[in-house]
This record gives structure tokens, sequence and C-alpha cells, in this order.
């Protein structure tokens, strides 16, 4: 059964090895297919494949993959989430925090994230409207420790620079509640004091634990590697390298989740502003890294079109990346050529 690329679905058997035109096997005889391996096919430009005859058993519900891993996930997400709670209270009452609680409450998460490799799922999946300081916190936890994996750094180096994610924003236990939940945009004068925040984590991590790294990235999460940032205008040298990482996990997961004065943006809509970013603001090296990690995820996923037209991303656009090419009931649409057309929500 011959079947273009655009046309396979997960659970799919590939017939025969497939290779691409320059002789390069990409997949064996056999193989299951799965959303990344139909993702591989496309990217090595091949356009038809011959597949098993399908059967009932076959139409694997790809939702019932991503179901079935959050459910997994869920349990370690919500002690990680009681945790912080638990944290920021005790910071805000007495300046430190218990550091144990730090390590029973992320460790069981980080080691629910190695069995879960769709990170955009994860992220669609726990990014509620409530309580967006500590969902935060969690979120720029896990990116952090994704990048820093990405990037080859030991298992033993990402749980740390995850840990110094998951603490990045403890000062702001220390702002008014007022601020941090305000409706509307923040005066100068509130932003002064929200910026302090990065200074009170540094106070705070050195004050609860024997560890100068995690308290620099608090520090620096905000500083830019032109010197635009803050609370002390450092120039790319001079930020550590895990602060430039959880920079990077900071602004993604800023820009899209709910937060109660700025409703989240389209999450590929944000990998490209942070490809512009990464010349002169966000450090290249784990900018980069994490975009190209995140790409193949999309493939598969449900979205909503500005035409009011459903669909599903099958290919990234070789040429434009945050551009895909995406499937209707009825058309293919090339978003790297329809710019009047472009994706308005990524769905689950």
């Amino acid at each position: 059964m011959r079947v273009h690329v655009t046309d396979l679905i997960p659970g799919d058997q590939i017939q025969h090895d497939a290779y691409n035109d320059k002789g390069v096997h990409v997949l064996q005889e056999g193989a299951t297919l799965r959303l990344e391996d139909i993702s591989k096919l496309g990217q090595h430009g091949i356009d038809y494949v011959e597949i098993k005859p399908r059967t009932l058993s076959l139409s694997l519900d790809p939702l019932s993959e991503i179901s079935d891993s959050f459910n997994k996930v869920k349990p370690q997400f919500n002690l990680a989430f009681d945790g912080c709670s638990t944290l920021f209270t005790e910071a805000s009452q007495t300046g430190k925090f218990n550091q144990s609680v730090v390590d029973d409450v992320f460790k069981p998460l980080v080691g629910s994230l190695d069995v879960h490799t769709d990170v955009v799922s994860l992220l669609l999946l726990f990014n509620g409207k409530d309580d967006y300081t500590y969902r935060h916190s969690i979120q720029v936890g896990m990116l952090s420790y994704y990048i820093a994996d990405w990037m080859g750094y030991s298992k033993k180096e990402a749980y740390e620079i995850g840990k110094a994610g998951y603490l990045h924003d403890i000062g702001k236990s220390k702002i008014s509640r007022d601020i941090l939940d305000k409706p509307d945009k923040l005066t100068s004068e509130e932003f002064e004091q929200v910026k302090l925040h990065t200074v009170y984590g540094y106070e705070m991590i050195s004050a609860s634990m024997n560890d100068k790294i995690t308290a620099m990235v608090a520090l620096q999460h905000h500083e830019r590697d032109d010197g635009s940032g803050y609370p002390r205008a450092l120039g790319e040298e001079q930020i550590h390298p895990y602060a430039h990482i959880c920079a990077v996990a900071d602004v993604y997961s800023a820009m899209t989740t709910n937060r109660v004065y700025q409703s989240k943006q389209q999450l590929l809509t944000v990998l490209r502003e942070l490809y512009s970013l990464s010349f002169g603001k966000l450090n290249g090296k784990p900018t980069h890294a994490f975009i190209q990690q995140m790409l193949p995820n999309f493939i598969g996923k449900k979205v909503l079109l500005t035409t009011g037209e459903s669909g599903i991303i099958v290919m990234n656009h070789p040429s434009d990346y945050f551009r895909p090419l995406v499937k209707t009931d009825d058309r293919f649409i090339d978003l790297s050529k329809e710019y009047h057309t472009s994706i308005q929500e990524i769905l689950l």
C-alpha cells in the first residue's frame, strides 16, 4: 500500500526500508510509525512509502498517547506545584527556605521528564490560568532541564540547571501580591519593584543553600547579552552559562503562559521571536538548541488557522521553520507561501 507521507498516521507499519535520495537509511522495514518518524521522513524529502495494509487496530489516537503521558507526569507536577507554594510561603515569611524540599519535589518531576519527549504537549497540558508564578517556575525548571540535556550537559548538570530554573523567581515571594496580580500594565515604579526579585532571589538562595551558581542564576536570568538587562546590565561574557539557559526558558514560558494582564502568545510564534532575540539579547547557543529540538514536536499537532479552518501540521518547511505545511480536510496549506494565513492557536 503506497501512501504519501502526509497521509501517514501513527501506528502505520512501513513495509520496506526507507532511504532518502542520497542513499541514507532513514527508517527500518517493519517500523511502527510515530509522529516523529513521519516528520523524519518529510525532513529527508521522502514523498511516498509502502506500508502494510491498515486494520482498525492500527488507528491509534495521538491524543490518547498524550493523555497517557500527561497522567503519568501529573502527580509529579502537582507535587512540584505544592512544593513551590511551600517554598514561596516560607521565603516570604522568613527570607529563606528549606533546601531539602527543593530536591524532594523537583527530582521526581525531572525523573518523569526523561520518558516524555513531546515537550509541546507537556506545555499545553500544564498551562493553566491560575497561580501563574508557580506554574511559570515549574515550566522554567522543566525547560531549563530539557535545554541543558539537549546541549549535551550531563544528567547531573542538567538537573542542577533545571533546579536553578525552578528557583529562579523565588525572590518574587518578597514582592507585593498586589503588584504581581495587578490586572493592568505595571507603572514604572511598580516595575522597578518587580526587578528587585532578582536580588531578593540571590539573597534568599544564598541564605538557604550552599550553592553559589543557583543563586547567580536567580540574580542574572534577566541579564541580556547586549547589556540591556537587569539588575547589573552585564554583557554576554559576564553572564553565567546556566543563566543563559534559564533566560531562554524564562522568556519562552512567560510569552506562552496566561498571565493576569497578558494573554499567552502562540507557541510557534514565540519560537520565531526567540530566534530574533538570539541575535544580541538571548544567548544563541541555548536558544538555537531549544528551537531545533522543539520544532519536530509540532508535527501532528492540531491547529486553528486565522481563516477559521482547522488542520494538522504535517511538515516543517525547510525555508521557513516557523510557517509549516498544514493539512486541512480538503487541502494542503503552505504557510511559507500563503502569508495572509497564519496559525491562530495550537490545540490538543
